[in-house]
Formats: C-alpha cells, sequence, structure tokens
C-alpha cells in the first residue's frame, strides 16, 4: 500500500510538473512584466479573480496582504515551501512561482493579487461545530488575531475569510509535517506546534468552521 501511494504520489508530481511547464511567462518575454501580466500565468489554477479552485487545492488569494503573498512566493521560490513530496499542490506552485524572474517581479505580482476585491468563501465542509472551534482557536488569536485579521509584524496571515477546504488542508499539511519542518520555514516553524494541538480532523473542521464566521 505505500509503494503504491508513492507511485500514485509520483505520477501526480510528474503530470503537475507537465501542466506547469504548459504555463509559462504570458508573452515569454525576458524583460520585467507588470504584476497584471505575471498574474496570466496563475490563472489556470486561482482563477482571473484569485477566488481559487478547490479541485485543484488552489486557495483563495484575492485581497490577501502584499507582504504574505511575497513571503509565501520567495518561499517557494527558494524551496522552504513546496519541497516536500507529500506536497503535491506546493510542488506545483514551486516552478509557478520561479518564473518570476527576480524580486521586483516577486513584488509586482503580490501587490496586484493584494489590488484583487477579496469575497468571503462559502463554506463547503460539513460536522464542523464552530462552537468547539472558537474554543480552540483561543490558542491562534495571539498571532492571527481574535477576528482572524492576521499581524504583519508576526507574519501571520489573515485567515477570515479563506476556504474552510484549505484551512483543513493546511492544518493537516502542518501537523504531519508536510508544511512547517524546513529549517528555512522560520514562520511555517512556528505553525507547526500549534497545528499539532489538534486531536483529529474532527478539531481542525471545528476550528475551520468557527473561521469561517468572522467577517473578512
Amino acid at each position: 500500500m505505500h509503494e503504491t501511494s508513492r507511485r500514485l504520489r509520483f505520477f501526480s508530481f510528474c503530470a503537475l510538473a507537465v501542466a506547469a511547464l504548459g504555463c509559462t511567462r504570458p508573452d515569454g518575454a525576458n524583460k520585467a512584466l507588470p504584476g497584471d501580466k505575471l498574474f496570466a500565468a496563475c490563472t489556470s489554477c486561482h482563477g482571473n479573480k484569485g477566488d481559487g479552485n478547490a479541485t485543484l487545492g488552489a486557495p483563495a488569494i484575492a485581497g490577501l496582504p502584499a507582504w504574505y503573498v511575497e513571503a509565501q512566493l520567495v518561499k517557494f521560490r527558494t524551496g522552504a515551501r513546496g519541497a516536500h513530496p507529500d506536497d503535491l499542490e506546493g510542488l506545483r506552485m514551486r516552478p509557478m512561482s520561479r518564473q518570476m524572474m527576480d524580486e521586483g517581479e516577486v513584488k509586482s505580482v503580490a501587490t496586484y493579487v493584494a489590488s484583487l476585491p477579496s469575497a468571503k468563501s462559502a463554506a463547503t465542509l460539513q460536522g464542523g461545530d464552530a462552537a468547539a472551534g472558537q474554543v480552540a482557536y483561543g490558542t491562534c488569536t495571539a498571532c492571527h488575531g481574535p477576528q482572524g485579521q492576521g499581524n504583519e509584524a508576526l507574519k501571520a496571515p489573515p485567515l477570515a475569510g479563506q476556504s474552510d477546504w484549505y484551512l483543513v488542508a493546511q492544518l493537516k499539511k502542518f501537523k504531519a509535517g508536510v508544511r512547517g519542518t524546513n529549517p528555512l520555514d522560520t514562520t511555517g516553524g512556528t505553525m507547526r506546534p500549534m497545528a499539532m494541538l489538534l486531536a483529529d480532523e474532527q478539531a481542525m473542521k471545528n476550528v475551520a468552521a468557527h473561521i469561517s464566521t468572522l467577517a473578512r
């Protein structure tokens, strides 16, 4: 079973790599491109409006702070994120991030993403207990804020409005060590022990259910 799982991950990664190679810089330009032009390569997964795609595991990114988008792109580019063999979505994202030529382009596309109108994602998961999740979320407020508004000084992203399926998926990755174990990912390293406080998937769903009640 383990070997079968590894084979499936391998073939999935190959498919993702092929897909990534097909999403090249919009016009093949070697000169610096503005953020909106760079974002064209992101739309096949994140959508034209940056509202994400659950089928592809691509989160909603519209309206996220530029500092957070930039930081994640840097992590993907350097391998601090998206290098773990079990992080299929991250493995797909890493080559996409490396299409940007330099720091200037990273900042440019991050600024553009931040300018996109954000919208609260609809709840999709069943069985989450928002009341129980509110209690568990108490440990999250020090970084992410009581309203899930995030904290730039602590490099903690806003959570309010994000898709519940994505929140649970990332909590699973942190708990399993798929995220947050790379020495280069210091903020992820801070998040991992927080995720490990959640006993199981139900506890994760509860937290996501509470976050879904927060206004973006």
